[in-house]
């Protein structure tokens, strides 16, 4: 709702004051003008980028119509799933946590968290280091350091989408110079015309410039910084499981583990204190 309302608001405000000052809509009907510059864009986009890049570049506007995909039930589930875990292996010892581990999505454990059940990478993420903990490979900054570097690989590989987009967004205008340029060459080829005709072909060609300006500021770029916001607070997902098992390996209670995770939290997705404890107290027994 909040992009197709951004859509109307940037179009109705841009039309509306064109037409309000007297301007034509008919003139600013190019369909070329737009094959130029957006195709040559996208052409630009698939020379620059990896086949995954173009995928995800596909992608990206469903992306931002959702927004972002974890919300703060998202997160609420996840500190109980993290409690629960690490209640598990502090209770009964790191082999008690084996067969959830082995077969996550089998796990009674885990199913009792269907929204983390279900997101395979942080399953994955999760059971990978739950797995080298019950190997022996309990010394908290050791595990820093290598969850840190993971994490910043997937936070580079998930930041390359929007950085294709603000690039489509910075090279834009430029292209639609081109365009305009095309027309300007197209308008001195009938310079014999007269002028209410050259005064049509120019107007056609500063159409060009108009189209890659708007495009790139008013839709491409607000569109790479939300995308990148939106990879900015999914990234946090997998930040949380990271701060609450270096936690539990310096030796601290679950509790203490999981709250020092629910404050790793942005306060618009953080649930409060009181909050995760009414919960924690309604989770049912670990076995």
């Amino acid at each position: 709702m909040k992009f197709i309302l951004g859509i109307i608001t940037v179009c109705g405000c841009v039309f509306g004051g064109y037409v309000a000052m007297g301007g034509k809509m008919g003139v600013l009907w190019q369909p070329f003008e737009v094959v130029i510059i957006v195709g040559a864009a996208i052409g630009a986009m698939i020379i620059g980028n990896s086949k995954n890049v173009c995928i995800g570049f596909a992608k990206a506007f469903g992306v931002v119509a959702k927004g972002p995909k974890y919300k703060k039930a998202h997160f609420t589930e996840l500190l109980c799933c993290l409690y629960q875990t690490l209640r598990l292996m502090k209770s009964k010892g790191v082999l008690a946590i084996e067969s959830h581990i082995e077969n996550p999505h089998e796990s009674s454990l885990f199913s009792q968290f269907p929204k983390f059940q279900h997101d395979h990478h942080a399953v994955d993420f999760l059971c990978d280091y739950l797995r080298m903990i019950s190997l022996g490979a309990d010394n908290p900054h050791t595990m820093d350091d290598i969850m840190t570097m993971e994490l910043e690989v997937h936070h580079q590989d998930e930041h390359q989408v929007p950085a294709a987009v603000q690039s489509m967004a910075d090279g834009m205008p430029a292209l639609g110079i081109v365009a305009a340029v095309l027309g300007i060459i197209k308008t001195m080829g009938a310079i014999t015309e007269p002028p209410a005709v050259l005064g049509k072909l120019i107007g056609s060609a500063l159409v060009g410039t108009f189209l890659g300006v708007w495009i790139a500021y008013g839709f491409l770029g607000p569109m790479a910084l939300y995308l990148n916001f939106i990879k900015e607070q999914e990234s946090k997902y997998l930040s949380v499981i990271k701060t609450a098992l270096i936690s539990h390996l310096h030796g601290n209670a679950p509790a203490i583990s999981v709250e020092f995770a629910r404050k790793a939290l942005p306060h618009s997705l953080r649930p409060s204190f009181l909050e995760m404890e009414k919960t924690f107290e309604e989770l049912p027994p670990v076995k």
